[in-house]
């Protein structure tokens, strides 16, 4: 059994030591030639899947910095407020008379001094949220954080003027914003 199917012919007297290497031979051949294709169409794939798989991970990548710097600017913008809204607000405000104002749908209310509801009514003093709390900042602090969030001014923007409405019976009576409520 340790004989080759060759060199059994080859002592029957079938195939003669020539054409027994020829055979040998190709079959070599075919079997090198085989095992080529297959390495290099196989590792051309592995390539590719390589290559796709690291594309995927560098837009990955990227997409996953683009968020990170978006968040540490947002992070950035929220702590300068904060500074311009302690550092600038002003302390002593509380007084009786009560200083009525929208958030949103909501109307809020502070009680706050007279000489401090007169600068209010004026423009020269605005209403600044920090997280839950209201503080008041003069106005030109509340435009530098403006600038960086409209959302955490709460004032009524005493240089614009509402939109007319024609066929509005009371256009033409003021309303005062000094107005009690």
């Amino acid at each position: 059994m340790g004989n080759s199917l060759l060199d059994q012919l080859k002592k029957s007297g079938l195939v003669d030591k020539s054409k027994a290497q020829k055979s040998k031979h190709s079959q070599y051949k075919s079997q090198k030639k085989k095992s080529k294709k297959g390495a290099v169409t196989q590792l051309d794939e592995v390539a590719l899947l390589a290559n796709k798989n690291h594309a995927e991970k560098v837009a990955r990548d990227r997409q996953l910095n683009q968020q990170q710097k978006e968040e540490d600017e947002r992070n950035a913008i929220a702590a300068q407020i904060k500074q311009l809204i302690e550092s600038n607000s002003v302390k002593e405000f509380d007084g009786d008379i009560a200083y009525h104002f929208t958030d949103g749908n909501i109307v809020k209310r502070i009680y706050v001094s007279e000489k401090i509801r007169h600068h209010l009514t004026a423009g020269r003093l605005a209403i600044a949220k920090l997280s839950d709390d209201y503080k008041l900042v003069p106005t030109p602090v509340a435009d530098k954080i403006k600038q960086r969030d409209k959302h955490c001014i709460i004032t009524n923007d005493h240089s614009e003027t509402p939109p007319s409405n024609e066929e509005d019976p009371y256009s033409d009576y003021q309303i005062p914003d000094d107005l009690m409520w």
